[in-house]
């Protein structure tokens, strides 16, 4: 178990001025952290001061580069052994950090997973859904929250997939599936999401794509298999399917199953070469 002398917390801040000061005073007031980063991401509303005031070091950007951008400067940042990520909204409870952090040693990647119910909207509920859903899939286990910013993980395993890492709002989405298909141990820990201060950043329809084309991008990088497989199998069922029924009612087989059938093959055998490529990759990094 970590002990939270040997926590970093990292919490990323853009124009949070009205809850930071807050979250910091929270998070010092919940455990002897080894210390409470804040990255101020190019705010314009007196948000590294307020978060300064209250006891917190502050890493500024001269400019707003995005919140995974922020998470990045505090993992670089971070002295501790482990890291902590807490948004500075005010939605994460404090008093969950010490749950989440306790798990950490038995686990390498601990998530605060969020009660559906405490999620600001349906539509964000049903949005969120359907990523757990294809992660779950993707992964070949269940993943009850895919995008909960409020994480804590060994800070050298975090620097492994740095570069992996996008500078917007996918790094939760990115951290789960690279340690997932890496094979460290990742735990979800239920834990309540509380009504945030200000307004919400992120925008289901544009940034709900960007979640979807990350994760596929991640899943290709760990296990292209669990997407090449699929579009080949079915392409190679149309095909088949096609070309028999032209055969047995027309005694020919059309240009298009052939087509069909072929475009299968080039996919499964992508899949496979990219599947090796895989692996090596992880065979380097593991020697």
């Amino acid at each position: 178990m970590a002990s939270p002398e040997s926590v970093t917390v990292v919490v990323p801040a853009f124009n949070e001025s009205g809850s930071i000061g807050g979250v910091v005073t929270a998070l010092r007031a919940a455990a002897p952290w080894h210390e409470v980063i804040v990255i101020d991401d190019g705010s314009t509303d007196g948000t590294g001061k307020a978060a300064q005031d209250a006891g917190a070091r502050v890493v500024r950007h001269p400019y707003n580069k995005g919140n995974g951008a922020a998470v990045k400067s505090g993992i670089r940042a971070a002295s501790g052994e482990w890291i902590a990520i807490v948004d500075a909204d005010g939605q994460h409870r404090t008093d969950d950090a010490k749950r989440i952090v306790e798990k950490l040693g038995d686990y390498d990647l601990v998530i605060g997973a969020r009660d559906p119910r405490t999620q600001a909207t349906a539509g964000r509920r049903i949005g969120n859904a359907v990523l757990n859903w294809l992660a779950s899939y993707l992964t070949e286990r269940p993943i009850p929250d895919l995008t909960s910013g409020y994480r804590a993980a060994r800070r050298d395993y975090l620097l492994e997939f740095i570069h992996l890492l996008p500078n917007g709002f996918s790094t939760p989405t990115t951290t789960t599936l690279a340690f997932i298909k890496a094979g460290y141990n990742v735990a979800f820990e239920p834990i309540a999401a509380a009504p945030r201060v200000g307004t919400s950043k992120i925008r289901l329809a544009s940034d709900g794509a960007k979640f979807f084309l990350i994760l596929l991008k991640v899943i290709t990088i760990f296990s292209p298999l669990r997407i090449f497989a699929p579009v080949s199998g079915v392409a190679f069922a149309v095909g088949a399917a096609y070309g028999a029924w032209n055969y047995v009612y027309h005694a020919r087989i059309p240009n298009g199953a052939v087509l069909l059938l072929m475009f299968a093959v080039f996919v499964i055998l992508v899949g496979l070469i990219s599947e090796q490529i895989s692996a090596l990759r992880f065979e380097g990094r593991r020697s």
